[in-house]
């Protein structure tokens, strides 16, 4: 897969005669990308600090640094540097160099595909996208039940026993709650437990829970941590996961999809060449000379494929 890895300082750094000329100050807060530093002639704009640290965060979804933070500032700084480093290779007429030129033509490569790349995907994962392919997948997903309940945690069941008579001669169970039970996460609430499915709670609390009728009052039952009364006030089919919480994941699917079918286009498009490695690798005849095969230019290709 292609990852960014371009950094601020390539083979021709960004410059604006009128901007060294202006007088103007290094940091100009309406521009929407303002230039950060200027090193000689040669221009650092905000941009070139994030996707710098971005690139060495390597997470997509980190934030970017704030102007004014230390880490921005130290991406700054170390972008100053390499700029430097950059300008005195220059100087010294080593960017014309057979090893330099090579290095050059590999990160060019690697920046204009990267640079297709986010163009394609920003292209194609739009919010309509992400809404069609959110619906598609609801569509697909086993929605269950879910109760809402409300319960009394007594540690007796002859406490629970008076309770219910209690509940069973009109006494609101809302009250009875918040006066008798223990379980104080609830208590205060009327013993509202919220919403449930069948897998989001204990396994005994969930067998009487759904097999109580809407309005009405359990027996004492026990559980690990006591006595317990239910009344059950609502059920309702379980709600789908919202939009935003899918958001990232189909993002992520839909970004892979896109960029697998690319590349399997442009290589269904494309003549390739690879070198027969085995010739290469082959081991050396026994009391010949070292590296067995003589390989020629022409003799290191596959012979099967075009020429």
């Amino acid at each position: 897969m292609l990852t960014a890895t371009g950094t601020a300082c390539g083979p021709e750094p960004r410059r604006t005669a009128d901007d060294f000329e202006s007088g103007q100050p290094v940091l100009s807060l309406d521009e929407v990308d303002p230039v950060v530093a200027r090193v000689e002639r040669t221009m650092i704009r905000r941009s070139d600090v994030e996707r710098e640290a971005l690139a060495q965060d390597g997470e997509e979804a980190s934030p970017v640094p704030a102007m004014g933070s230390a880490e921005f500032d130290r991406v700054l700084e170390e972008l100053i540097d390499q700029r430097l480093l950059a300008l005195e290779a220059r100087r010294r007429g080593l960017h014309q160099s057979e090893e330099a030129r090579r290095r050059l033509a590999l990160a060019e490569e690697r920046i204009l595909g990267n640079v297709l790349v986010e163009t394609v995907i920003d292209d194609a994962v739009t919010d309509e996208t992400i809404q069609r392919i959110y619906e598609e997948q609801v569509r697909l997903i086993p929605l269950g039940e879910e109760v809402r309940a409300r319960h009394i945690l007594v540690q007796t069941q002859e406490e629970a026993v008076a309770i219910k008579a209690l509940i069973d001669q009109g006494r609101d169970f809302a009250e009875l709650a918040v006066a008798m039970s223990e379980d104080q996460a609830t208590r205060l609430e009327g013993g509202d437990l919220g919403y449930f499915s069948r897998e989001g709670i204990l396994p005994a609390f969930g067998a009487v829970a759904f097999a109580t009728p809407e309005g009405a009052v359990s027996e004492p039952f026990r559980t690990e941590f006591g006595w317990h009364l239910l009344t059950v006030v609502d059920r309702r089919r379980q709600p789908p996961p919202s939009l935003e919480s899918l958001r990232p994941n189909i993002a992520r699917f839909y970004t892979f999809d896109q960029l697998e079918a690319l590349i399997d286009g442009l290589r269904d498009q494309a003549e390739i060449e690879r070198a027969d490695l085995t010739l290469v690798l082959a081991p050396a005849p026994e009391g010949g000379e070292e590296g067995g095969v003589s390989i020629s230019d022409d003799d290191n290709l596959d012979p099967d494929e075009p020429q």
